[in-house]
């Protein structure tokens, strides 16, 4: 189960000096991406029309697990880089596992690295790295209502009522 879109750090440093070399504009964000959903689709779609190749870091499990607790990730991270490297707007994806993809950013070095609107541009690792060698730090409107906090509450609601009504 690994598409030819995951990639190690060593092959994708290469494949990107090799598309810089012919011009193309390198698009990078990254995230947990824990339960992959429309807001995250949303996001990867814009970003992808912000150049020419976008590359999308995931959060390892172990770092997924130091930023947001125990309980997480949900989905393990090769399943979470199977899924996004699906995705016909992803061209390479890689797994991180640093707290932070200010390493990554360094060493791939986009020429425009993209967020979510709820990050403030200059809260965003890795924004001074890519301004610093003159490319753009862009912040993308979420899609409203779509998050993965959000569904982990809703199946948590659900699975409770569902318990409560057969238990009775």
């Amino acid at each position: 189960m690994k598409p030819n879109k995951i990639k190690t750090l060593k092959n994708l440093k290469k494949i990107v000096q090799q598309l810089k070399k012919q011009g193309k504009k390198i698009v990078f964000t990254n995230g947990c991406f824990d339960i992959l959903h429309a807001g995250h689709l949303f996001c990867f779609e814009k970003a992808k029309k912000l150049g020419d190749i976008l590359i999308v870091g995931i959060n390892s499990d172990i770092s997924v697990r130091k930023l947001k607790g125990k309980g997480r990730p949900i989905i393990p991270e090769k399943d979470r880089a199977y899924l996004i490297a699906g995705l016909s707007c992803v061209d390479y994806c890689i797994i991180f596992n640093e707290q932070t993809p200010a390493r990554l950013i360094k060493e791939i070095n986009p020429d425009v690295l993209v967020k979510g609107a709820d990050y403030k541009k200059d809260e965003i690792v890795g924004q001074d790295i890519v301004k610093s060698r003159g490319g753009k730090v862009i912040t993308i409107p979420l899609a409203e209502g779509k998050s993965t906090s959000m569904i982990i509450k809703k199946i948590i609601e659900n699975y409770e009522k569902t318990r409560c009504a057969t238990n009775n």
